[in-house]
């Protein structure tokens, strides 16, 4: 048993992120374990396994940032691409798991009549590319994909380029601002095509649940991010200060993300447990349903 009185501060809040950690690892292990014994639609169920995954990896590598906090600059850049390699991954697998719900196979150019010519409408600033309104076809359809799928390019070549540059010496600061745009435009562009996905098949997709897995994807990428941001303004600004620490600001701020990123993946992965739950797999759904048209 440990003495948490004999412990500093630093050793607790350790200890406190490695208990998280195996917290979004029991409650993923446990919904994986229910896919795995449930496993009846191998190609739905895949791709939902990669996606509830996303929680305890976030954990992982932040508890190794935290380990390692005083590591270099391009270990932390690379332990940051990993998560948001695995990120992207997660999104082009969600559009796969929408399509499959649908039963839309781009790949073969099968696209259901009945959703042929729906509306999509565009807001800004897309709309400065794109008609506010256009109507659904393979090519539409095509170009959703196509905005899902940049990210999973762009992310691990602009990863690869900022750990070479990095290693190289050649990464002045307005090198890492245009990674960053980049980036965020790259990543905006992934969501809001998702977004626009949910919102022409949201009556197809409602026995689904889309809206829950797709804010579990969302609120990750958004709590990372933007908590990142925070973090780094009030760094600039002197809230975030290194007196009677041994680590300097930038490294008292990475530790910081670190450690709300193991907290915040203990809500996700729990979250999954609804959002991503076996019973449509399970039987239990055509149990509810038989049992309802008998007692109507």
């Amino acid at each position: 048993m440990i003495d948490l009185s004999t412990l500093n501060p630093a050793q607790i809040t350790v200890l406190g992120s490695a208990f998280c950690v195996m917290l979004s690892m029991h409650f993923t292990s446990q919904l994986l374990s229910q896919h795995l014994f449930y496993w009846k639609n191998p190609k739905e169920q895949k791709a939902i396994i990669i996606i509830i995954l996303m929680a305890p990896l976030y954990a992982t590598v932040s508890f190794v940032g935290l380990l390692d906090i005083r590591g270099s600059k391009e270990f932390f850049t690379f332990l940051e691409s990993v998560k948001e390699c695995y990120e992207a991954l997660v999104i082009a697998k969600f559009l796969a798991l929408m399509y499959s719900y649908l039963n839309i196979s781009m790949s073969g150019n099968i696209v259901p009549d009945e959703i042929k010519g729906r509306e999509i409408h565009h807001s800004f600033p897309m709309t400065l590319f794109q008609p506010r309104t256009v109507h659904l076809d393979y090519r539409n359809l095509k170009l959703l994909k196509y905005w899902t799928w940049q990210f999973v390019v762009i992310r691990p070549v602009c990863s690869i380029l900022m750990i070479a540059l990095q290693l190289l010496g050649l990464y002045p600061t307005w090198l890492s601002w245009t990674f960053t745009v980049i980036l965020n435009i790259s990543v905006s562009l992934a969501l809001y095509s998702l977004v626009v996905f949910y919102h022409v098949f949201a009556k197809e997709l409602a026995p689904h649940t889309p809206l829950a897995k797709f804010l579990c994807i969302k609120g990750i990428v958004f709590f990372c991010f933007w908590q990142g941001m925070v973090l780094d303004l009030l760094a600039k600004f002197g809230v975030i200060q290194s007196r009677h620490l041994r680590l300097d600001v930038e490294h008292i701020e990475e530790a910081m993300q670190n450690i709300l990123v193991c907290l915040e993946m203990v809500i996700f992965s729990v979250l999954q447990q609804y959002a991503y739950h076996p019973a449509p797999y399970s039987g239990e759904v055509e149990k509810m349903l038989r049992q309802n048209k008998k007692n109507d």
